[in-house]
Order: C-alpha cells, then structure tokens, then sequence
C-alpha cells in the first residue's frame, strides 16, 4: 500500500472532535447511570446498617440453605451441560448427517422461550396435575417443588451456552486434524483429548463461564417450579424476592449484594479467559509468520 493510500484510509476514518466527544460521553454516561450506579447502590444499601446486620443477614438459616441450594444447581447443572455441549458441537461441526439444521435450532429453542412459560411446561408434564403427575405420586417421586424441578428448568435455561460458543469455533477450524489423527492411529478419545480439546479450551472455559452465571442468577423458570418454599426450594434470587417483599431491604440487598459479587468475579473470570485467548491467537500468528 503507498503513502497516499494510507493517508486517504486515515482520512477517510477521521471523526471530528466533537463527535468523538460526544459518543464518548453518551456512552460513559449510559455506563454510569444504568450499570454502575445500580451496582454500587447494591453495595450501599447493604451495608448501610453496618456489618454486623449485613453479616447476620447472610448466615440466617434461610440466607444459608437459598445459597447451599444456588450452589449445588450450579455444580450439577454445569457439567450436563459442559457434557452436552461439547458432545453437540463436535456432532454438529465433526459430521453431516440428516437433522442436522435441526438440532442446531433446537439448541437454540431457549433463548427464544420465556423462562415462565418453560417452568410452566415442566409443571404441566411433572405436577400433581400433569401428563406423569399420578404416575409420580404413585411412586412418591416429588419433581415439581423440589430439587428435580429446579435442576431441570436450570438445565433447560442454560445449556444452549457452551454449545454455541464452541459450533462456531469447531466448524471453522474444520476436520483435517483429527482426520489427519485417525489416519495415524489415533483412536476417537486419543482425538479429542490431545488434537480437538486444546484448540477449543478457551471457548469452552468461556461457555462455562457464561452458563455457570446463568444458572446461578436465574429467576423465572425457577420461580414457577420451586414453589417458593422458603428455607427448601428457594435460591439465592429467590430469597432476595422473598425479603424484599417483606420490606427486609437491608436484608434483600445483603443477598443481592452476594449475587453482584458473583457477578464480578464471572466477569473478572470472563476478561482473563478472553485475554488469555487473544494472546494465543496472536502467539499463533506471530508463529505462522515467523515461518512463512
């Protein structure tokens, strides 16, 4: 490219003063006023009584089972889906076969249901009312207003996340490694493990990432399926429902403030694995270069 070229590229990219100005400021501004200030007030009300109510909020029976309950969904639903993702992704990417356009939009399907109407259709499969609801209660297995119920509208809310992450990146990178294992002699573990996972490794600790927070946060499938039962069905979102209701706003923002704090440490989390892929995609071109 010639001097004048690149001059009339930068040129032909150059903003006025003025408007830089004002874009930066609409858009520190929006920043400001819909996602730091909520945060911060979080944090003040909180705390506006001091630590001592702050702590007693947060160990209360109730505040302890809402987050034992948060946590154990997190840890169950997350691997399922860490396990059908990857499993998805390599089947889409890896392989033609007839259905395939199809599975691909049905992992999609939760993002374009409402998280209502999807805990109103396991209450109407699993409750006492529903298609298996007196074979259930036969057997005294409780699905609806239990851990089941909840894990179940988690899973559903949640797993498109890894999967999506990683179609895109698997397809790109194409078949030719792990074709060029098999015909080495590798075997199909020994090709996912040593060729597939280490080029998908960021993507899918992002996956995870982003599929661990909604699980932890989600509020609206789980509200219809777990029956609110304080100290038993309810997590941490939940229980913030439940206190604010009740006008405990110190207490609701002590909750609330746990939450946010999740919140921080997903992004904190979330900017490092970007970083960390970023540089290896930059570590990668450096090295095609330097051979070429």
């Amino acid at each position: 490219m010639s001097k004048n070229t690149r001059f009339e590229s930068n040129a032909a990219t150059r903003e006025p003063r003025w408007l830089k100005w004002t874009l930066l400021t609409l858009s520190l501004g929006f920043f400001l006023f819909f996602i730091l200030m909520p945060l911060i007030s979080v944090f003040f009300e909180a705390l506006r009584r001091g630590w001592g109510p702050y702590l007693e909020a947060v160990i209360e029976p109730d505040a302890l089972s809402a987050i034992a309950l948060t946590l154990t969904i997190a840890l169950i639903a997350v691997p399922l889906n860490l396990v059908f993702g990857v499993s998805a992704a390599w089947l889409i990417a890896k392989f033609d076969f007839r259905g395939k356009q199809l599975l691909t939009t049905l992992i999609d399907l939760p993002f374009s249901v409402s998280p209502v109407i999807v805990g109103l259709m396991y209450v109407l499969i699993f409750g006492a009312n529903g298609w298996f609801g007196t074979w259930l209660i036969d057997h005294d297995i409780k699905i609806i207003f239990a851990l089941p119920g909840i894990l179940l509208a988690s899973i559903f809310v949640t797993f498109p996340f890894i999967a999506r992450e990683l179609i895109p990146l698997m397809q790109a990178q194409g078949r030719e490694e792990e074709e060029a294992a098999v015909v080495l002699g590798a075997n199909g573990w020994q090709v996912f493990w040593y060729v597939t996972l280490p080029n998908i490794k960021w993507a899918l600790i992002y996956g995870v990432i982003l599929s661990n927070a909604r699980a932890m946060g989600e509020f609206g499938a789980v509200s219809v399926v777990s029956g609110k039962l304080r100290g038993s069905t309810t997590t941490m979102p939940l229980h913030v429902e439940i206190l604010y209701n009740e006008y405990n706003f110190a207490a609701a923002f002590a909750v609330a403030s746990l939450l946010a704090l999740l919140a921080l440490v997903t992004l904190v989390i979330k900017t490092w694995v970007e970083h960390q892929s970023a540089q290896r995609h930059s570590d990668a071109s450096l090295s095609t270069e330097k051979m070429t």
